[in-house]
């Protein structure tokens, strides 16, 4: 028994290390997503484990009233050329900010080019449940500049153009993006430029 026991304690040690375990934190001058504001001025965190295809975390930010927590998790793979994911994301608010979203997520991207889909229920206070599928397209080239384009479809719509730059300077990621956002999302014709700050750490 103690002989199983050590090399069980083995084996994960030897699967830990082979791991990645990491944490970020970052600032954003608005916090914009999927092409909607969510506040002004905020900061975040999070915390990312990785081993092999594998990947699960979680990453909070401020709302104003109370934070968003996310906790996502799921596989990604490639075949030849071509990467591919699917996984899952919860997005849980401690105050009154927002309701609960849950969706699957799938990925797939070739080159500078990658494809997004999210298939999503809403649970919508105390109204009927909501059903969404969000879309994005993105090229992003390795000088750091990109370009998405998103939007929604069923019990949602909207649609948004991010143009951006993201680079690394003395281990800080620093990025500036451009978006301009339709009615649907936002109540008006809006275009927002955000200027984010951040920095991640191995944790082992």
């Amino acid at each position: 028994m103690i002989k199983r026991m050590t090399g069980l304690i083995l084996l994960l040690a030897a699967a830990t290390a082979n791991a990645d375990l990491s944490a970020n934190v970052g600032y954003a001058s608005e916090y914009h997503y999927r092409g909607i504001l969510q506040k002004t001025s905020s900061a975040s965190g999070g915390l990312d484990f990785e081993q092999g295809g594998f990947y699960a975390g979680t990453w909070a930010a401020d709302v104003g009233d109370g934070l968003e927590v996310d906790g996502y998790f799921g596989y990604g793979a490639s075949v030849g050329d071509i990467d591919l994911s699917i996984g899952y994301t919860g997005y849980f608010y401690t105050g009154d900010f927002d309701d609960t979203y849950q969706e699957v997520n799938l990925g797939t991207s070739f080159g500078i080019f990658s494809l997004d889909v999210a298939i999503g229920e809403y649970d919508n206070f105390d109204g009927p449940k909501l059903d969404y599928t969000y879309y994005s397209l993105t090229a992003e080239a390795e000088s750091g500049l990109y370009g998405t384009f998103g939007g929604f479809s069923q019990d949602f719509a909207g649609e948004y153009l991010e143009l951006g730059y993201g680079t690394t300077v003395a281990e800080i990621d620093l990025g500036v993006a451009v978006i301009f956002a339709n009615d649907d999302l936002v109540g008006d014709d809006e275009e927002s430029i955000v200027f984010t700050i951040g920095k991640s750490f191995d944790l082992q």
